[in-house]
């Protein structure tokens, strides 16, 4: 299909191939770029500012896909880059979503995930939130995940802090801790997710590990504490995930995680689902952007 030019809040894109079906379910590339542009406007605090990965699957969901670190030197003008860890000193020039126009033009360019680190570009050894990854080792799921985060919280809760969960938009759950304080580090928070971790490892031995090993893993939840290391980077908040159907990394509410943890629910929402509950609710994870913690002293 010939390219189509759009343009958005006065910026020109080129669309191309817009009928090229990019899930097994049918979902089309023109399908993702308008969920990536409608959700755009809750989905972009959560971005802005920060190192980007993008992971691509130019032949769609059904391939491997490549992640790509950094911004391609065929990007439009207006779509800027943020120094970000690299493998060489200076870093990588990653690239920034800013607006709607830089989502729609990742979008085209089939970037279906969106990772991103804790720390925004203008201060890389400052997190802005630490998260605990809960990853479920076959044949947990993403009940167990609710459960395990529900003992997590009560951990929180006993030293004064506040976390959200999203989903993964795979098989797991995660769960953001929000600091927004200068006085945070990564080391910091990676230390204490390890801790809790470590806590719910002595409660719950037959269902929880922090152990990174494979063959620790089948049947329990992985607490990945490691998620907050410096050069780490997370699926980011509404981010599509390359699975058969166009399943997206949602917010959900402790009311929700619970009833999952019962087995009452599933949490598993696609693109669609999300911009209704979006609709209805706001953006869940706005908190993370906004609250002030401070992690707990050692000693």
């Amino acid at each position: 299909m010939a390219g189509v030019d759009v343009e958005i809040e006065g910026r020109t894109i080129s669309l191309s191939n817009l009928d090229k079906v990019l899930y097994p379910s049918g979902f089309t590339k023109s399908q993702v770029i308008d969920y990536m542009a409608r959700i755009a406007p809750v989905a972009i605090p959560h971005l802005t500012g920060r190192a980007l990965t993008f992971k691509r699957f130019p032949d769609g969901t059904e391939t491997n896909g490549f992640f790509e670190k950094r911004c391609p030197g065929h990007r439009p003008p207006w779509v800027d880059v943020a120094l970000g860890p690299g493998d060489r000193k200076g870093g990588i020039e990653y690239c920034r979503i800013d607006e709607t126009a830089a989502m729609v033009w990742a979008g085209n360019m089939a970037a279906l995930e969106l990772h991103a680190p804790m720390a925004c570009a203008d201060d890389l050894d400052v997190p802005r939130a630490l998260v605990f990854d809960f990853d479920p080792g076959a044949p947990a799921a993403i009940a167990e995940c609710c459960t395990v985060s529900l003992g997590v919280r009560e951990v929180l809760d006993s030293v004064g802090l506040q976390g959200w969960c999203k989903t993964s938009g795979s098989k797991g759950l995660q769960m953001y801790v929000p600091l927004n304080t200068p006085s945070a580090t990564h080391e910091a928070a990676a230390d204490f997710a390890l801790a809790v971790g470590q806590v719910m490892e002595r409660r719950l031995p037959k269902q929880v590990t922090t152990i990174m090993a494979k063959a620790e893993r089948p049947g329990k939840i992985f607490v990945d504490w490691s998620q907050n290391a410096f050069h780490k980077t997370t699926i980011a908040p509404y981010s599509l995930r390359a699975r058969p159907e166009p399943t997206v990394s949602t917010p959900v509410t402790w009311d929700e995680v619970e009833s999952c943890a019962d087995g009452d629910i599933e949490l598993r929402f696609t693109s669609d689902q999300v911009l209704e509950r979006v609709d209805a609710h706001g953006d869940l994870f706005e908190p993370v952007l906004t609250v002030e913690q401070e992690l707990p002293t050692p000693g």
